[in-house]
């Protein structure tokens, strides 16, 4: 039996703003679907030569109202980055909260628009410890 992955789905109720997030992290559209008749629109989001692997962004015209929500199942989507902090102070300078901070120098947890979680590993070895990101609390959930 052959599989392969396809991509990650995650609901939006602002498509622009969660374009946006995504674009901050390093991500770009790849692809876009519309559908007059499903009313619905879906971008396909992936890193530079990580387009096999794309998030795909769902937004619904006329809301989520009567969809199922139970997006308390999903977890959270990973991404491997090459400086942990200088993603982490990146996102900071564009008004992201780092829900958990990199204070292991190895893994920070954020959230975007839609709350949806998501975790860096820094690749490789951890970086050793810093400021500000050492003594930084958590924020939220993550």
């Amino acid at each position: 039996m052959e599989i392969r992955y396809l991509h990650t789905m995650v609901r939006v109720l602002d498509l622009d703003a969660s374009m946006r997030f995504f674009g901050l992290l390093g991500l770009r559209e790849i692809k876009r679907i519309e559908s007059e008749k499903g009313r619905f629109t879906l971008v396909y989001m992936a890193p530079e030569g990580g387009e096999e692997t794309p998030v795909e962004l769902t937004y619904n015209w006329d809301g989520d109202e009567g969809l199922p929500s139970d997006s308390r199942h999903f977890g959270h989507l990973a991404y491997e980055v090459g400086d942990i902090y200088a993603m982490c102070q990146h996102l900071m300078d564009n008004g992201v909260t780092i829900n958990r901070p990199p204070r292991d120098g190895h893994m920070a947890f954020v959230r975007s628009p839609d709350n949806i979680s998501i975790e860096f590993l820094q690749k490789g070895e951890s970086l050793p410890p810093q400021e500000p990101w050492a003594s930084m609390e958590n924020t939220g959930h993550w």
